[in-house]
């Protein structure tokens, strides 16, 4: 008899056992195809490894340093490691790392930093950007892009080197599914594929939009049209894309889980979109309440998306913890009762992820 259970790397588990839960974040991945140079006078304060005399410069501008942007190397995998301990140790239950294919996804890492530190991981399926796929990959159709996808939670993944007893590691999610503006005909079949995977596992997905304000309703209208349920669906970014609290309130009536996954960053020069800017941790907090207010509380999630080194504590960050240390108790100062907070950080993750199986 099936049985609605949340899959990890490490097999299945009750909705009950997942406990506080991060739903964005990376531990292990490739990011150098986002390297920017730095401005003029500034190279050799991002040219080399991370220290107390160039961290102020790596965190203002951390994607002109490549060693920051490496994030699948030793020292990453030994600061990652610590900050799960960390984590775990103030209270932290499970995390969903969203490094799909074009990130260079390490399920191996996944499993092994699961089992040391008894963090629970959810690790996804689904393709990254069009931009850092091979031609092999961009000219799949829809449907070899839907039978990877549901073959990776079925029957999951085989994996070298893990416990003989551990079998094929199952992806828990699809996603992150990304795209940029305007979105490739091979980012619209992943969309499609992943709509028509979700329909059919009821599994959940998860979007990473580029950073116009158009792109999160572009791609739910080409997953609800392609089967897709919108209860089962996480808008990735929120926090960097929709700055209008009109457009936010606007896109939370689609009935997907809106998620703000980037506490921690504040920086005053945004290098991924000069143009725009870098929303503050008390304005990812406003927003929030003025969903909550709005009657949209269980449609919220919160994470950090830590994808570069100098977020890790070992470097220099406020790491995986940041959320549950420095940001949950400001809730009650906008009104917002430890009930909610509850709902938005262990239910609604639990309600997102659990599914058949």
């Amino acid at each position: 008899m099936s049985t609605k259970s949340i899959m990890t790397v490490r097999g299945p588990i009750d909705r009950k056992a997942l406990g506080y839960t991060l739903t964005h974040e990376h531990l292990s991945m490739v990011f150098d195809h986002f390297y920017r140079a730095p401005p003029a006078g500034l190279e050799e304060y991002t040219a080399n490894k991370i220290s107390l005399q160039n961290v102020g410069f790596v965190r203002q501008y951390p994607y002109s340093c490549k060693y920051n942007l490496n994030f699948e190397d030793e020292d990453t995998h030994r600061a990652v490691l610590n900050d799960l301990k960390m984590y775990r140790s103030f209270g932290g239950g499970s995390i969903v790392e969203n490094s799909s294919h074009g990130l260079n996804r390490n399920l191996k890492f996944l499993y092994e930093v699961s089992k040391e530190t008894g963090v629970h991981v959810i690790a996804g399926t689904g393709h990254y950007i069009n931009g850092v796929q091979p031609e092999s990959v961009t000219s799949m159709s829809t449907e070899q892009l839907c039978d990877l996808y549901t073959k990776e939670i079925l029957f999951g993944v085989e994996v070298e080197g893990i416990d003989p007893e551990a079998g094929n590691i199952k992806c828990g999610v699809v996603g992150e599914v990304a795209s940029c503006w305007p979105i490739s005909a091979f980012e619209k079949r992943a969309i499609q594929a992943t709509a028509e995977t979700q329909s059919v596992l009821n599994c959940p997905v998860t979007f990473h939009p580029h950073r116009e304000k158009e792109a999160p309703f572009e791609i739910i209208r080409l997953y609800l049209e392609a089967g897709g349920r919108a209860n089962r669906c996480v808008m990735s970014h929120l926090d960097r894309t929709l700055f209008d609290s009109e457009d936010l309130l606007e896109f939370a009536k689609l009935g997907t889980y809106c998620q703000f996954d980037l506490f921690g960053t504040e920086c005053s020069y945004y290098q991924l979109n000069p143009s725009s800017y870098m929303q503050s941790d008390e304005q990812r907090l406003t927003n929030i309440a003025k969903l909550v207010a709005e009657g949209f509380e269980k449609q919220i999630l919160m994470s950090h998306d830590i994808h570069t080194k100098h977020r890790l504590i070992d470097f220099g960050g406020h790491g995986y913890s940041h959320i549950l240390n420095n940001v949950l108790m400001r809730f009650s100062a906008k009104g917002i009762s430890s009930d909610t907070v509850d709902t938005i950080t262990v239910s609604n993750p639990a309600d997102w992820l659990e599914m058949t199986v």
